[in-house]
Parts: C-alpha cells; sequence; structure tokens
C-alpha cells in the first residue's frame, strides 16, 4: 500500500526557514510523480511544487518560486520540501502527494494526485 506521513512543520518568523519531510512507502521515486500542497484557512487547495524524476519534470507555483525547492532521499525514500524566505502568507496546512502517473507534473499543479499524506501545519508570524 501507498503511504505517506508528513512532518516539520511549525512556526516560523517571516523570513525564517523551515524543511518538511514526507516519509513515503510502497513505491518508488522513479515511478511516481510526488508533490506538496497546501490549504490556508478559508482558501482553496494549491499545488506547490511536483518533482517527477522519470517524467523529468518539476513544478513550482508563481508564489513560491525561489523560495521552496522540493528534493528526494531515494535511499531513504523521503520525499522533502525546503521552505525559505517564508512569509505569512505561506501560512498553510501542507501536504505532501503521490501518483503513479509520471507526467503529472505537467499540468501547472492541475493534476489531482491518487495519494495523500496528512497534513503537517505551517504558521509564518509577521
Amino acid at each position: 500500500d501507498v503511504q505517506l506521513q508528513a512532518s516539520g512543520g511549525g512556526l516560523v518568523q517571516a523570513g525564517g526557514s523551515l524543511r518538511l519531510s514526507c516519509a513515503a512507502s510502497g513505491f518508488t521515486f522513479d515511478d511516481y510523480a510526488v508533490g506538496w500542497f497546501r490549504r490556508a484557512s478559508g482558501k482553496e487547495r494549491e499545488a506547490v511544487s511536483c518533482f517527477s524524476s522519470s517524467g523529468e519534470a518539476t513544478y513550482y507555483a508563481d508564489s513560491v518560486k525561489g523560495r521552496f525547492t522540493i528534493s528526494t532521499d531515494n535511499a531513504k525514500n523521503i520525499l522533502y520540501l525546503e521552505l525559505n524566505s517564508l512569509k505569512p502568507e505561506d501560512t498553510a496546512v501542507y501536504y505532501c502527494a503521490a501518483d503513479p502517473y509520471v507526467e503529472a507534473c505537467d499540468y501547472d499543479g492541475s493534476y489531482v494526485p491518487a495519494y495523500w499524506g496528512q497534513g503537517t501545519q505551517v504558521t509564518v508570524s509577521s
């Protein structure tokens, strides 16, 4: 079974950094597209970043380009999201997700993955 377990959220001041982790099991990153989404209170869910090694694609939302970095540790099967230069508007629950469709990152964040982890709260104070 595909399982995803996100962690690493917390409270940070504006301008600070966090690293989110997502422990994955039941698949390998070579065979799946993986990514991060977020939902702020009262807002729609937003695709933050997507990565597919076999699809050779990486996507970032315009709002996070240059500040967030997605990466994987294939040996440990962990997906990361490095959050830098955080802003109060980055406050949200962040979710990791995965899908066996390796072209999923080619849809500018509109593709909805099949598998989701539980969320981890990121709060950025001003």
